[in-house]
């Protein structure tokens, strides 16, 4: 191995568990560093822990103190400069933020946990609100696009999945409209892993095109 290829052990350290759909993004240079970024649902910060040793400007919220905790803890150590309150306890129905902050924003594995469309539709516009022209949102979310197994349906468009869950559903309509209603563009086809008899995740990329 050549001495300035990262070994596994080091490639581990630095990019953590980040989802390998937001690393594709990475690897697309729709991040950059200096980007001001937002993470929606940021959990424990497995999304977050490379863009803020790669020299991106991290905020992140969650509506869970202790996975706060933890983001602002790691974020101490590798960047001790960046203020704790960009790591904040919040619900992403009611942002803090002002209109147009963001450069990306990234709701990963988040909107499949909403109760009915109007709550997904109401953060949704607040994800947009939040987001500068041209920026990106970036979504990773259950979906019924590509399922061949029966889910339940439980109203208000929730269904049971096989694993026992229950989850959010959208469809491909109902991102299509909602990229057409927000004003946006689909920065690539929809696209959708199937995980075996279990659920559907989609990957929905858009930029906002204007104000």
């Amino acid at each position: 191995m050549n001495r300035s290829t990262p070994s596994p052990v080091e490639l581990h350290t630095l990019l953590g568990g980040i989802d390998i759909y937001l690393f594709d993004q990475l690897m697309k240079g729709r991040l950059q560093p200096g980007m001001r970024v937002l993470d929606a649902g940021c959990g424990r910060g497995r999304n977050v822990r490379y863009l803020l040793q790669a020299g991106f400007d991290v905020w992140a919220i969650d509506q869970v103190p202790e996975a706060v905790e933890a983001v602002r803890e790691f974020a101490a150590r590798v960047v001790p400069s960046l203020p704790s309150e960009q790591f904040r306890v919040e619900d992403l129905s009611a942002l803090s933020f002002a209109d147009t902050s963001f450069d990306v924003v990234i709701s990963n594995a988040v909107l499949h946990f909403v109760a009915n469309r109007d709550e997904f539709d109401t953060m949704i516009a607040e994800l947009w609100r939040v987001l500068r022209p041209h920026g990106m949102l970036f979504v990773r979310l259950a979906s019924t696009i590509g399922a061949t197994f029966p889910v339940e349906p439980l109203g208000r468009g929730c269904y049971r999945l096989p694993d026992a869950s229950v989850r959010y559903l959208v469809d491909e309509k109902q991102l299509i409209d909602t990229t057409r209603r927000l004003g946006g563009e689909l920065l690539e086809p929809l696209k959708t892993t199937v995980v075996q008899r279990q659920r559907c995740m989609t990957t929905w990329c858009l930029q906002k095109a204007h104000v």
